[in-house]
């Protein structure tokens, strides 16, 4: 099991989960991406669709910088 990072900070709805799902595309089973994601939408819709898309989301919470929020999804 590998852990990879992803940083959508500057990115906007929809692109947010499009750029973490071809992320997650590239991973093998068992494989964990760390998304780092601000407040509002992306919060609230990539770790909904990660889920929706049958992945395993494992935790989602708030970043040392504020502001910031990370989500670990598992392939």
């Amino acid at each position: 099991m590998a852990t990879y990072h992803l940083d959508v900070t500057k990115e906007h709805c929809p692109m947010t989960f499009v750029k973490t799902k071809i992320e997650l595309s590239k991973l093998q089973k068992g494989d964990v991406l760390t998304v780092k994601v601000t407040a509002g939408e992306p919060l609230e819709n990539i770790p909904k669709s990660a889920a929706e898309q049958g992945f395993n989301v494992l935790s989602v919470k708030e970043a040392e910088a504020a502001g910031f929020y990370s989500i670990e999804i598992e392939k």
